[in-house]
């Protein structure tokens, strides 16, 4: 997604699909990243015209919606009614499952009551959540 204002780009926010697992159901994921608005344009609403649209798109295309927020967006995201996953993570690496303890907290879902046990995201490069 992206937000102009006439003709300049203020802000862009990406959903992409991810499998997640989580207590032995293959979830199809709608994973939120790159959200962020230039900064002369902050607090004016673009960041939640490109979430609700975002939310939109993972209510009719996924089973959830999973982001990794950091410490500035986390209220931002929850103010929006994302929650917190409560249950440990990991990733499935080429080498096996690896369990990530240090993105807990940070991980968060939507459109979801699972919460509690295990979630797995599949391999990517990179930053794995």
């Amino acid at each position: 997604m992206l937000a102009y204002e006439e003709d300049e780009l203020i802000g862009h926010a990406a959903v992409i699909q991810r499998r997640l697992v989580n207590d032995g159901v293959t979830l199809r994921a709608g994973y939120v990243e790159g959200v962020a608005v230039r900064a002369d344009r902050r607090r004016r609403g673009v960041a939640g015209t490109l979430m609700a649209e975002i939310e939109g798109i993972i209510e009719r295309a996924y089973d959830l919606g999973t982001l990794g927020a950091s410490d500035d967006g986390l209220p931002f995201y929850l103010g929006r009614g994302w929650r917190t996953w409560e249950g440990p993570l990991s990733v499935l690496t080429p080498g096996g499952v690896v369990h990530t303890p240090e993105e807990q907290g940070g991980i968060l879902v939507y459109g979801t009551d699972r919460s509690g046990s295990l979630l797995c995201a599949d391999f990517r490069d990179g930053d794995v959540w």
